[in-house]
């Protein structure tokens, strides 16, 4: 079974423009992205996958492998689907590019429910962890799960979901974690598949998996990481780095 990541990048985020190129402990976020994906030693080989000269130049230039975009992609499965379509491969795990303290375990934990599942039930898998804040979990910048009793994922939201109608019910809550795995034709039939109502409405492409009935299998990790999402999530970062 042939394993690759590809690291999707956009110069251009809305919340924090150029934030994969801002130093963290004397190198880009993109690039200790880049390098903490290698050095897993769980792929046959990682690319970082952008629209932006910028971008490809830095990790061409630091000896990593890019691949510029050839069209506009209006999210990062579907710059890996261009990608990858001509590749010989099995697996294809997708790491965010904002994601500088990527861990090896919660990784290889999505590449193990590949080599468990003979009857290939599964489409791709990605990863959650439980959150207890309130004010998380009524972020709407958060991403939400909630799963069946085999954890194979029903549906995603930035609202809370479940709803704590009844507060006396013991419910754990799920943040989704951008990190998945795919079977290489699950995402290459992606980019094909036209978004849809509800992916539109939440603007959360791990949706648009669910309304053509794709199967995301969930895997909990309790690896929190620090997502740069923000100019303070990056203050936050170069704590944790020193």
């Amino acid at each position: 079974m042939k394993i690759i990541s590809m690291i999707p990048a956009r110069y251009a985020a809305s919340r924090f423009p150029g934030k994969l190129m801002q130093d963290l402990g004397g190198e880009t976020v993109i690039l200790r992205t880049y390098k903490a994906a290698v050095k897993t030693g769980l792929f046959d080989d990682v690319f970082v996958v952008t629209d932006s000269e910028i971008i490809y130049k830095e990790i061409e230039d630091n000896g990593g492998k890019a691949i510029m975009s050839k069209k506009e992609h209006d999210c990062g499965s579907d710059r890996i689907a261009e990608a990858v379509e001509q590749m010989d491969v099995d697996i294809v795990v997708n790491v965010q590019g904002d994601e500088p303290f990527t861990d090896k375990e919660s990784l290889e934990r999505v590449i193990e429910v590949f080599k468990g599942d003979k009857d290939k039930e599964i489409d791709l898998a990605s990863l959650m962890t439980k959150i207890t804040d309130w004010d998380e979990i009524n972020n709407p910048n958060t991403v939400k799960v909630i799963t069946d009793s085999r954890d194979f994922a029903l549906y995603f939201s930035r609202s809370p979901i479940p709803y704590p109608r009844d507060k006396s019910i013991n419910v754990s809550y799920f943040k989704h974690k951008g990190v998945y795995a795919f079977r290489k034709q699950a995402i290459v039939d992606f980019q094909k598949l036209p978004m849809l109502s509800l992916e539109a409405t939440e603007k959360i492409e791990a949706i648009r998996y669910l309304e053509y009935g794709k199967k995301i299998k969930m895997v909990e990790t309790d690896s929190e990481g620090i997502e740069i999402d923000t100019p303070e999530d990056l203050e936050r970062a170069k704590k944790v780095w020193k």
